[in-house]
């Protein structure tokens, strides 16, 4: 693993464990060049995703542009940075089973899915992208369904 302060190839690894979901091994290394420490984590993937967009273009599936669009739509909301994780994990875990070849629809669908189920507001955020919502009715349409299905687990105390 190169080291990411001086580029050094080689470093060793100083402790190993599971991430907080288990579906990652985090491992503290330091570097023999520098002495620098640095984590890193190890995550098993099933197959490499090709995304394909709506309009025909393909394209790697990025890990951390889905964590980065559902932290977006999370933040400051009460979700915790290790629930992200394992919404992203799960996430990429379904689209793995599916096959290589992955519709960005699948993806905006499942990311909507698991947020509708932790926190409506960031579920009405990142729908408003994803919909591309053009008008303020937009918005109070989604939010008097939301308003209907009920409140997701905890979220209550905010009543």
């Amino acid at each position: 693993m190169r080291c990411p302060f001086c580029a050094h190839e080689d470093s060793q690894v100083k402790d190993s464990r599971p991430s907080e979901d288990g579906a990652a091994i985090r491992r503290r290394r330091q570097c023999e060049a520098c002495g620098a420490r640095f984590t890193t984590f190890e995550r098993a993937q099933l197959r490499d995703l090709t995304v394909v967009k709506k309009s025909g273009e393909r394209e790697p599936f990025d890990r951390a542009k889905l964590e980065s669009a559902i932290g977006l739509a999370c933040r400051k909301r009460d979700v915790s940075p290790a629930k992200i994780e394992q919404l992203v994990s799960g996430i990429q875990r379904r689209l793995e089973t599916q096959g290589d070849d992955v519709r960005s629809g699948q993806i905006g669908e499942a990311v909507m899915h698991a947020l509708r189920g932790i926190d409506h507001v960031a579920y009405i955020r990142f729908a408003s992208i994803y919909k591309d919502f053009t008008d303020p009715g937009d918005f109070a349409e989604i939010a008097e369904r939301v308003e209907k299905e009920g409140v997701p687990p905890g979220q209550d105390k905010l009543l």
